[in-house]
């Protein structure tokens, strides 16, 4: 058997880097992509699928700080503390979408780690 964790953490990194080169579809298809590298890591359809749907979660989560973080350090840069503040409500809104939006990307990866943990399904371990 495959390490769950493993490949979790890969998908992650995978989703991760899509997600922030490509806003938006980007995020999704770095889902199914992490979500596919994860199943072939975790091996087996179910450990797959798991593997997948920590990878999507963890990375929604991720980019949902950066973009909190990214508004405030803009608000406080050019607004001063009022902007801070602010920048951090509308990071927090921005934030709140990119979570709903993470449950889809998180569908994502699921088929992508079913669909690779069913290619490892033949593999002796």
């Amino acid at each position: 058997m495959g390490s769950l964790w493993l490949g979790a953490f890969v998908g992650f990194l995978i989703t991760l880097a899509l997600g922030w080169l490509f806003p938006g579809l980007g995020h999704l298809i770095g889902g199914f992509i992490g979500g596919f590298a994860a199943g072939l890591i975790a091996g087996g359809m179910i450990r797959g699928a798991i593997a997948g749907f920590l990878a999507g979660i963890f990375g929604g989560i991720i980019i949902a700080i950066l973009a909190i973080i990214g508004f405030v350090a803009a608000g406080g840069f050019t607004g001063g503390v009022l902007g801070g503040l602010l920048g951090g409500l509308a990071g927090l809104w921005v934030g709140i979408v990119a979570i709903i939006f993470a449950i889809f990307g998180a569908i994502a990866s699921i088929i992508g780690g079913f669909i690779g943990g069913l290619l490892t399904r033949g593999r002796k371990h």
